[in-house]
C-alpha cells in the first residue's frame, strides 16, 4: 500500500550494471568537488569584501550579495535551477519545503531574505559568516522556553520591511513527501501589527539528475535527513552530476484570510504538496 501523502516517483529499472553511472565515463562527476570548491572560493574572494565594506557603511546592497553568491555557488555544485512564478516584494514570508542543505543556496540565488536557521550554523566559520551577511535569523529549537523571544525577533524583522524564508517543516526530509507544517512557526504573524505581512507558499523540487528524471532511490542522495554528517554528505553529492531544480512561487496570502494560524499552516502544507507532486510528475 503506498503511503499516504508520499509522492509517486518512478521506480528504478533492474539493470545488471550499478545504478551510480561509474565516475571515469564522466569527467564532470569525478571534479565536481574540485569545481565546487573551486566555484565557492573565487565566489567568496570576489564579493566578501565589498559585502563587508557595504555594510560597515551601512549601504544598501549588502544582503543582496549574497544572492549573487549562491547563485555562482549552486551552479558549481552542478545544480540548474529554474524560478516558475515571482516571488512577492515588500514585507514577505517565504514558506518552502526542505529537501536538504542544498535549499539553502538554490532558494537564496532566487529569494531575496534572511533565512531561519538553527543556532548551530552561526558557529560553522565561513558559513556563519555569509549566514551572518544574510542577516540570518538563528533560533535554538531544543528550548522551548525561548520560543516567543525568537518568533519576536522574525516578526520584528517582519514588520521592519525585510523578508523571511522559513521552512515551516522544522526539519528536512527525504523528499517523498512534504511533512505536515508547523502551526506554531506561523505565529510570527499573528497580531494585528502583523496583518500587512503577505506570506507566499513556495515549492522546490529536484526533478532531474544529469538529465534524467530522480527516482526515488536517487533523491535519497540529494536529500540531507537524520543525523547524517555535513561534510560527507556534501562530497558525495558533488560526485552525483548536473541536478534540475524548480522553485514555484504560489499566490500569497495573509492571515487575516484565515481563521486562525493552524488554518494558515494547512493552506500553505496544501499549496505546497501540490505544486511539490506537480513538478516531480513533469506536470510544470
Amino acid at each position: 500500500m503506498a503511503e499516504v501523502g508520499a509522492i509517486d516517483l518512478p521506480e528504478p529499472k533492474r539493470r545488471a550494471k550499478p545504478l551510480r553511472p561509474q565516475l571515469k565515463d564522466r569527467p564532470f562527476q569525478r571534479i565536481g568537488h574540485v569545481k565546487t570548491m573551486a566555484g565557492t572560493l573565487a565566489a567568496t574572494g570576489v564579493l566578501l569584501p565589498p559585502a563587508l565594506t557595504l555594510r560597515l557603511l551601512g549601504r544598501d546592497g549588502a544582503g543582496r550579495v549574497p544572492m549573487a553568491w549562491h547563485r555562482i555557488v549552486s551552479r558549481s555544485l552542478g545544480v540548474r535551477s529554474r524560478l516558475i512564478g515571482a516571488p512577492a516584494s515588500g514585507s514577505v514570508l517565504y514558506v518552502s519545503n526542505h529537501i536538504s542543505w542544498l535549499d539553502i543556496p538554490v532558494l537564496g540565488a532566487w529569494l531575496n531574505g534572511s533565512f531561519v536557521a538553527k543556532a548551530e550554523v552561526g558557529e560553522m566559520g565561513m558559513v556563519s559568516l555569509l549566514a551572518d551577511l544574510q542577516n540570518t535569523i538563528y533560533v535554538e529549537r531544543e528550548q522551548r522556553r525561548r520560543s516567543a523571544e525568537q518568533a519576536g525577533a522574525i516578526e520584528g524583522r517582519l514588520r521592519s520591511g525585510d523578508n523571511v524564508i522559513l521552512f515551516p517543516e522544522g526539519t528536512s526530509n527525504d523528499g517523498v513527501r512534504v511533512l505536515p507544517f508547523k502551526s506554531t512557526l506561523f505565529s510570527v504573524v499573528e497580531g494585528e501589527a502583523a496583518a500587512d505581512i503577505r506570506i507566499q507558499p513556495i515549492s522546490l523540487a529536484y526533478t532531474h539528475l544529469n538529465g534524467l528524471p530522480l527516482t526515488r532511490q536517487r533523491l535519497m542522495e540529494i536529500a540531507w535527513v537524520g543525523d547524517m554528517e555535513l561534510g560527507p554528505h556534501a562530497m558525495e553529492f558533488m560526485r552525483l552530476g548536473r541536478i534540475a531544480a524548480r522553485i514555484l512561487c504560489h499566490e500569497p496570502v495573509r492571515r487575516t484570510d484565515f481563521p486562525d494560524r493552524k488554518a494558515l499552516a494547512r493552506h500553505c502544507h496544501g499549496v505546497v504538496s501540490a505544486g511539490y507532486r506537480k513538478l516531480m510528475r513533469g506536470e510544470i
